[in-house]
């Protein structure tokens, strides 16, 4: 139970800045309540009763923004669902209720066109969350047996979207709206962060401002921070007691940690806890998939020696001077060599691997030299067009316009 408790007083001051407190969990940038008459106009439109605890949210704020981590397993996938939004009505955008509402009904009047039969003109899963166009939260407004349920859809990425979910998703949160804030987590603490961007981070700004701009107290805003944390998921506890292998979704955020600090020692721990490594850790990727992706060589090496899978194209998205060793680690595990690769590498500076990536496709049958100066010519053009971009104000990139510089000179400079 959460022993944090807020007086009548201090709610009500949280609800003139903007903030309710709801299941445990906390809403900001919250809308007045909903009218008892809109709630009825959208009861109209569904197949079944709103959920109760629905109907207890809109009665506490027709809608508002939270700041959460939500992971659901989706089409084989552990997919991270942008859950940020909770739909009002008079919203500009992709937070309109009605709006989505009005989505949902055209939807369901084409598959029933679709399938021959006519449509009764109510919804069945009412959508009153989520994140832009990609991702939605639906309560079953069915009268069966799923009635209640909170369920999230995702929007599928093309092909070229790296370990994404490539088709649409549907997954269930809980079987009721309590259940599904209770399944809103931190996977970090935002007070120590481990990135530039993480959760929490839009409320703290949100808090800062009405605290500095609107006269919010700073030790009631404190004290709701400190409630907001107490989401943070405590994967050290079980990992001392020997018991955090028992707990899957607890061990993929504590090796997700480990990657995220490229802290070796503790994928050493993980793997002597007996934490399984198999399996998708971030959508359809493997734990040697992510950390290889963000540069954490030291525990890409200790996954690698510790069994970990290693995918055959676990190499396409390295993006850091990645050692010799650890590439032929790699290789010798599952990694296929690419000239994709070889370029890859090439570009972030490791030139000793894109040898050892080179001498591999050979011994593939792979006619190296031709491929790699069509690859490496058209990484230039996308580098090279992008600094000018970045450079002239017209485009943002993770690299800034000195390590796009840096990685054009790699390609320039390296031979075969």
């Amino acid at each position: 139970m959460n022993s944090i408790q807020f007086s009548p007083d201090e709610i009500s001051t949280l609800r003139t800045h903007g903030v309710v407190l709801f299941a445990d969990r906390v809403i900001f940038d919250a809308q007045p309540p909903m009218p008892a008459q809109q709630i009825a106009a959208v009861q109209a439109l569904c197949a079944g009763p709103i959920p109760e605890t629905l109907v207890a949210l809109w009665r506490q704020t027709a809608g508002g923004r939270l700041d959460y981590d939500l992971t659901l397993p989706m089409n084989g996938n552990v997919e991270g669902i942008s859950w940020s939004e909770l739909f009002w009505d008079g919203s500009d955008g992709y937070r309109d209720l009605q709006g989505w509402i009005e989505h949902e009904q055209e939807q369901a009047r084409e598959a029933a066109a679709d399938g021959g039969a006519p449509w009764s003109g109510k919804i069945t899963h009412l959508p009153f969350g989520g994140f832009e166009y990609r991702d939605r939260v639906y309560a079953v407004v069915d009268p069966g047996a799923a009635h209640g349920q909170i369920v999230a859809w995702k929007q599928g990425l093309p092909p070229a979207w790296t370990h994404a979910l490539h088709e649409d998703g549907l997954s269930t949160i809980a079987p009721d709206l309590h259940g599904a804030f209770a399944a809103l987590h931190l996977d970090e603490d935002p007070l120590a962060p481990t990135s530039d961007y993480f959760s929490g981070q839009t409320l703290l700004e949100y808090l800062d401002d009405r605290h500095q701009e609107h006269g919010l107290d700073l030790d009631l805003m404190d004290k709701l921070v400190t409630f907001y944390c107490r989401a943070v998921v405590d994967w050290r506890t079980p990992l001392a007691d020997g018991l955090l292998r028992h707990h899957p979704a607890l061990a993929r955020v504590a090796l997700r940690h480990a990657i995220a600090t490229d802290d070796a020692a503790l994928v050493v721990e993980l793997a002597a806890s007996g934490v399984s490594f198999e399996g998708p850790q971030q959508g359809s990727a493997l734990a040697t998939d992510v950390a290889v992706e963000h540069s954490a060589f030291a525990a890409a090496a200790v996954l690698v020696r510790a069994g970990a899978p290693v995918a055959f194209d676990a190499l396409r998205n390295v993006d850091g001077q990645i050692s010799p060793e650890l590439t032929s680690a790699l290789l010798a595990n599952g990694a296929e060599p690419s000239v994709a690769a070889i370029v890859k590498c090439a570009a972030c500076g490791a030139p000793a691997s894109a040898h050892l990536i080179a001498d591999a496709c050979a011994e593939a049958g792979i006619d190296v030299p031709p491929a790699f100066v069509a690859d490496r010519d058209a990484m230039l053009l996308e580098l090279e067009t992008t600094l000018v971009k970045v450079r002239d104000g017209s485009l943002g990139h993770y690299l800034g316009p000195e390590g796009l510089a840096e990685r054009i000179e790699h390609l320039q400079t390296f031979r075969l």
